[in-house]
């Protein structure tokens, strides 16, 4: 399972590293300590956490931008049909989904807590690995 910094957490929350490290030293996100004893979170724990904050608001006004119409996020579902894919991401406090192929989700390796970043152009959206 990938693992994340709390400065790579914060970047794709949309907040501080100093938020971050505050929601965490709450406990209002898990953490652990990597070998040479930097604060890690779980990319799980990350996903949920992601969503549950974009349902309740950010604590602290933030600004969010958009470059080129490219949203990086955090993989939070994916469901997977015979043939089609549904992928979410959490973006900051943007939850974007797409449809794509079964196999394109496969070839792109694509698992709940995975960094992404869903790439927006006119009504399609397309999913980078990152």
């Amino acid at each position: 399972m990938q693992s994340y910094t709390i400065g790579q957490a914060a970047r794709l929350l949309g907040v501080s590293p100093d938020t971050a490290r505050r929601w965490a030293d709450a406990g209002r996100v898990a953490t652990h300590r990597d070998e040479s004893g930097r604060r890690l979170v779980d990319g799980r724990d990350l996903a949920a956490f992601s969503v549950e904050l974009a349902k309740g608001g950010a604590e602290e006004e933030t600004s969010h931008t958009s470059v080129r119409n490219a949203f990086p996020g955090i993989v939070t579902a994916i469901k997977l049909g015979d043939v089609a894919a549904q992928v979410e991401i959490q973006a900051g406090p943007h939850r974007l989904v797409s449809l794509l192929t079964r196999e394109a989700v496969e070839e792109l390796g694509l698992e709940v807590g995975m960094e992404a970043t869903a790439r927006v152009k006119s009504t399609n959206v397309h999913i980078d690995r990152t």
